[in-house]
């Protein structure tokens, strides 16, 4: 095992890292700190940004940080679904019974949100991932299903998260209502040069690894390759460290970093 070799006490390169280890990025504290702010305001929240670059981790870190008896949360990851499928998927995991007919399903999921705000003093917060992949139909049923009294109070969060193909579509005419209705909106832009290496620092510190690892020019062809994503960063660097470890070397150097790279593409 390369954590033997290495001198790691575990691989901080893997996933299921726990939240109170993770590293705050720029992009991490922007969308946090709007996260707030819609804690307060309520409404729809956007949230895009290319893949890996952190933002269904954020969002993971700030759902299990929201006090249980003030928030209910329901996480949908499955967004490419019928317009039925998707409300009875809301419904599921708003706790409640499915109804057959989509008129009953809506009054349902308004009622158990009208419900758990006014009488629990519990605000629902919907969080719906790769929303890039939500069919028109959805979107369009959205701004109908967080309109409360007649569109005079919030009584629930709705977080979209997606790709950037996510605000091409919303910025369509037929979208005009949603997008109106938006509190707030961040794009992510990715881990940068400087963040990288205070990122790769900060991991291997935290499993006992105190000895620097990548040399200087390592470091500049591991941000050509991970593109601002850390989760291709951190594929590239696990096999780096198998790598470095097969042949023995304690230094990774570009050479290293290529092979490793060359071992995350799929070949055609």
């Amino acid at each position: 095992m390369f954590r033997a070799f290495w001198g790691m006490e575990f691989n901080p390169f893997e996933k299921g890292i726990s939240e109170k280890n993770s590293f705050h990025s720029d992009d991490f504290k922007q969308a946090t700190a709007r996260l707030e702010h819609l804690k307060k305001a309520k409404g729809i929240g956007l949230f895009t940004g290319p893949s890996g670059t952190g933002k269904t981790f954020t969002l993971r870190c700030f759902a299990s940080a929201l006090n249980p008896n003030l928030y209910k949360v329901a996480y949908i990851p499955l967004s490419t679904v019928t317009v039925m499928e998707f409300y009875r998927s809301l419904a599921f995991a708003l706790d409640l019974e499915p109804q057959s007919k989509k008129v009953d399903l809506f009054r349902s999921i308004q009622d158990r949100i009208t419900s758990l705000a006014k009488d629990k003093r519990i605000i629902p917060t919907i969080i719906i991932d790769e929303s890039q992949y939500l069919k028109t139909e959805v979107l369009n049923d959205l701004k109908l299903l967080l309109n409360f009294d007649m569109d005079s109070k919030n009584y629930a969060i709705l977080i979209l998260t997606g790709q950037p193909t996510l605000n091409s579509i919303l910025s369509k005419q037929v979208h005009e209502a949603l997008r109106q209705r938006i509190v707030i909106n961040y794009n992510f832009q990715g881990v940068s040069k400087s963040e990288m290496d205070n990122y790769i620092n900060s991991r291997l510190s935290l499993c006992g690894c105190h000895e620097p690892i990548f040399n200087q020019n390592a470091l500049e062809s591991l941000y050509s390759c991970c593109n601002g994503s850390t989760r291709k960063l951190n594929s590239i660097i696990e096999k780096c460290l198998m790598i470095g470890a097969s042949q023995n070397t304690r230094t990774i150097d570009t050479e290293i970093v290529m092979a490793a790279q060359n071992e995350t593409e799929l070949i055609a």
